[in-house]
């Protein structure tokens, strides 16, 4: 029920287009709302089909898919929400900003962890795609059409560009490459991590 709340607190604070009682037509409280009350506790229970069924339902009906296994902290904003995707093994921290269009995604077909794992008080701009088990730091800011395929994000940074670059770092210019995932320099072979590097994500 605390998330809830915070939902709806999100929704007034990120949005001044919100008075009174708004936030029941919002789509991102829809969907938030059944994901936390009924597809996430039946996901987490093991019930099989269930879980995806109300997920599919809810996406039906607010354009926003969650998928039921994602771990969302309260707070989340997801404003306009058409398009946005949030994969299976997502975890995103608390008072999060996202704006349609959005993806958080896997990069193949393997099990186990492959999607972002997104922090506290971070911003994904319209139409950012977030690609693989990567990590995103607290304060984050992804810019709209960001590209992020297997490449963390630092705290305290702002990204832009396809493939996302760091512009602004500790409140300071710069313009740096994203480090490569350590995930998945820990779970992928040296071949196709330099595979990967040569192929010019980040530069």
């Amino acid at each position: 029920m605390v998330a809830i709340i915070e939902d709806i607190k999100a929704i007034y604070r990120n949005d001044p287009a919100a008075r009174t009682i708004e936030f029941l037509i919002y789509p991102c409280f829809h969907a938030l709302l059944i994901h936390r009350l009924v597809a996430h506790p039946l996901y987490r229970l093991k019930i099989p089909f269930f879980p995806r069924l109300v997920s599919q339902i809810s996406r039906f009906f607010t354009a926003i898919e969650i998928h039921p296994g994602a771990k969302i902290g309260e707070g989340l904003f997801i404003d306009h929400g058409m398009g946005v995707v949030i994969g299976e093994t997502s975890e995103i921290g608390k008072n999060c900003v996202m704006f349609h269009n959005a993806t958080l995604g896997g990069t193949g077909k393997q099990r186990g962890k492959r999607h972002p794992t997104v922090g506290n008080d971070v911003l994904i701009g319209t139409g950012a795609t977030l690609l693989g088990p990567i990590t995103v730091g607290d304060n984050a800011l992804i810019g709209a059409e960001t590209v992020i395929i297997n490449r963390d994000v630092p705290a305290n940074c702002t990204v832009i560009g396809a493939p996302g670059r760091i512009v602004k770092k500790d409140g300071k210019n710069v313009d740096l490459p994203l480090p490569t995932s350590d995930y998945w320099k820990k779970h992928k072979g040296v071949g196709e991590l330099q595979g990967e590097v040569m192929g010019g994500n980040g530069r």
